[in-house]
């Protein structure tokens, strides 16, 4: 979580701060930090382990989403800071310089003591006045996972309360309209020859589809390759007006915190320390970006919100790592036909149970770490049994795949018109999709963990490899390595196992 070392704003309704969930005494605690020492060339005192603030228990106004007060700055005496030359860093909790610096939560163990966010007491009710100033709802997607990230439920209520708080201003009363600015993050992984007209039309589709029917613009942008931040950012400014208040809204991992932290270059304002990683949950509270947008306009970000639906959220740190799109997108493609299916890992599979063309042509729209096969499907019963957990990769060992729920199937009719390019998609939530190309109709039957969303939808890559995958594994270097120290270990298990027996039986002779 962060800690600012900002001056505490103004009193007003909307004066909400970053959240303390410290302990007085036990470090593991959620929020423990090591108090940082000044930074004088002519001084250096020893380091005083404090936590930021008493507070003996989470209260029930923290578990709603409510802040707490703001951290003092460091002073010295005369109230000045000890070295001004040096520039300023974000005093972070353990939890927080743990995320940034090596990409995981310090302790997973007290990871449930943390506070379940309440979105609908804690914004929603916000966006649902019919007062107060203007209001801009910034829903951040992943394009890599658009179905997936996409906050469904927040469009929904958005859409209704535009509805009627648009009704009221019409009737000549105070009514407060929310603007909605839809924000496809990480564009950059999607190969470079997706048309960005034909992009935008089919997010636009996606999200009407969605429940987001009130749209006021729509921005792809990359944080990482600085695409399309600065025109994002003067629409959200003209949106704003001079004392608005912009909530940043998305799912977790969706790159909230990434995001702001890159707008702030393009105003000429404060750069922001919001720590990113990626890992789900890494923001806790509503934090207040201070100083990012111009005029008085408050800028406020959100803890990711849960989507159960999304695969990913039930898988382990390294687990993750293999589903994790992290470089731009690369086609594989399978030339299949009737009785075949196409493993995505353990986590999904695609069988062509009937169809009325010789051939139809699946392209696997994943992480590159993830391992891949295609074979006949008489044979997905031994696939299981003898390599989910090892060659087919998550889940990583075989006890993991009956911890991840149970594995259910379900139906799809698609058609197309081209076998050179993919019509439909069928894509599972934090996973990624198969693009369907075909020349006529087929049945298809989807695997995958009950609970986890699969949909149909058009296509969103047409295109295809110009090569295609050939029978059998395709494994990536990371899942051979692992697969090959899990059979080293056994092998040397055995070889133990098999010297104690030799010592036992010359021992008993």
């Amino acid at each position: 979580m962060e800690i600012t070392t900002n001056p505490p704003p103004k009193p007003s309704s909307f004066a909400l701060v970053v959240v303390s969930l410290c302990k007085n005494t036990d470090p593991k605690q959620p929020g423990f930090f090591v108090k940082p020492s000044p930074k004088n060339p002519n001084y250096k005192s020893p380091i005083d382990r404090n936590p930021i603030a008493e507070e003996p228990e989470i209260s029930v106004s923290l578990k709603r989403g409510f802040l707490k007060e703001r951290v003092e700055p460091e002073n010295d005496e005369d109230g000045e800071n000890l070295n001004p030359n040096l520039p300023e860093k974000p005093v972070v909790c353990a939890r927080c310089h743990s995320l940034r610096h090596y990409g995981k939560v310090k302790d997973p163990t007290v990871e449930n003591l943390l506070p379940d966010f309440d979105f609908d007491h804690t914004v929603g009710r916000k966006l649902n006045s019919v007062t107060g100033a203007r209001t801009v709802v910034l829903m951040v997607v992943d394009a890599a996972d658009f179905d997936g990230s996409f906050p469904r439920k927040v469009a929904k209520l958005v859409s209704s309360t535009i509805d009627e708080n648009y009704t009221v201003w019409k009737e000549g009363k105070s009514g407060n309209v929310p603007r909605v600015v839809l924000v496809v993050t990480k564009i950059d992984l999607l190969p470079s020859s997706v048309s960005p007209t034909r992009f935008e039309h089919w997010v636009r589709t996606r999200a009407r589809e969605g429940g987001a029917n009130k749209i006021t613009s729509v921005h792809l942008v990359s944080a990482v390759r600085d695409w399309g931040l600065k025109n994002l950012f003067d629409d959200v400014v003209g949106l704003a007006g001079q004392r608005g208040n912009v909530w940043a809204i998305g799912a977790q991992n969706a790159g909230k915190s990434t995001l702001i932290n890159s707008i702030g270059k393009h105003g000429g304002g404060k750069i922001t320390h919001l720590t990113e990683a990626p890992v789900p949950g890494t923001t806790l509270g509503i934090v207040r970006v201070e100083g990012v947008l111009p005029g008085q306009v408050k800028l406020f970000d959100t803890p990711g919100l849960l989507h159960p639906h999304q695969i990913s959220t039930r898988l382990t740190r390294e687990e993750h790592r293999l589903v994790q799109i992290s470089k731009e997108l690369k086609p594989r493609t399978y030339r299949i036909k009737t009785g075949h299916s196409v493993h995505i890992g353990g986590l999904m599979r695609l069988d062509i149970e009937e169809s009325s063309a010789d051939s139809v042509y699946i392209t696997v729209w994943a992480s590159p770490y993830l391992p891949l096969h295609m074979g006949k499907t008489e044979n997905v019963d031994n696939m299981l049994e003898d390599h989910f957990g090892r060659q087919l990769q998550p889940p990583i060992g075989e006890k993991r795949f009956n911890e991840l729920g149970q594995w259910v199937r379900q139906e799809f009719c698609v058609c197309g018109n081209s076998w050179d390019s993919s019509s439909v998609d069928i894509a599972a939530a934090g996973l990624g999709w198969f693009a369907v190309g075909l020349k006529g109709e087929a049945l298809l039957g989807v695997w995958t963990y009950d609970g986890v969303d699969v949909i149909l939808r058009n296509s969103l890559i047409p295109h295809r490899a110009h090569n295609f995958e050939v029978a059998g594994f395709t494994v990536s270097k990371i899942v051979s390595k692992a697969d090959q120290a899990s059979n080293k270990q056994q092998r040397q298990s055995g070889k133990k196992q098999k010297q104690s027996e030799l010592k036992a039986e010359a021992s008993a002779a």
